[in-house]
């Protein structure tokens, strides 16, 4: 993949519900769109979307709107559509199985691959089609299957030690669902995934806002 410009961390969210709504589109048959049509479809204003688009260059002609098959292949491109990305998750109990179930049916390249716990019934079998190792494998399978994403779903007890042993095994991303807010080094990156904070903040929305849909 080409080296892409650096932009805001809110528009880097976008992208792959941009590229989702495109994929749509392109399947429909539609040919092109604009921003007053994208922003009506997925309820982000016009402004935003075209801000978003400004950090790649010139993506649309005045007039004409943006080429939905040129757009689609170019955030495919951004995204790294065109390689299968492999990830390992950490905990493979309720959230952990819900996850596995999912699989990440909506983005075709991306797929848990590996799955570890520490419940000794658990590693040696497969769930949803994913196999589920001893967490005394972890840096052996990580390095083997060149794993370097990992979901942490485990105790807050043990997500710092956890995640030192996946720094150790080389991975470069941790989507953490724990409360705690895990220590990395520089070069490793943490994405936070809060649900009773989101959850919180829709209900402060519901009870002051309506149902009015928020961006990102």
């Amino acid at each position: 993949m080409t080296q892409q410009p650096k932009i805001p961390r809110a528009t880097a969210k976008r992208l792959p519900i941009y590229y989702r709504y495109l994929t749509f589109l392109n399947d429909a048959g539609t040919d092109r769109i604009s921003s007053a049509e994208l922003s009506d479809a997925i309820k982000f204003d016009a402004a935003t979307i075209r801000r978003d688009f400004s950090y790649f260059g010139a993506l649309g002609k005045r007039g004409y709107g943006y080429d939905v098959k040129a757009l689609l292949d170019f955030f495919a491109n951004v995204l790294d559509q065109g390689s299968l990305i492999n990830v390992a998750l950490i905990g493979a109990g309720n959230l952990g199985q819900a996850l596995m179930n999912f699989n990440f049916h909506q983005s075709s390249n991306m797929r848990i691959s590996a799955a570890f716990d520490v419940d000794e019934t658990r590693a040696g079998t497969i769930m949803a089609g994913v196999p589920i190792y001893a967490m005394t494998e972890l840096k052996e399978q990580m390095t083997a299957q060149r794993i370097n994403i990992a979901i942490l779903t485990v105790p807050q007890n043990v997500a710092q030690d956890i995640t030192d042993q996946l720094v150790d095994a080389g991975v470069k991303g941790i989507l953490n669902f724990t409360p705690l807010r895990v220590t990395v080094p520089s070069g490793v990156r943490v994405q936070n995934v809060d649900l009773t904070n989101e959850l919180q903040t829709l209900v402060y929305f519901i009870d002051n806002y309506g149902s009015i849909t928020t961006g990102l």
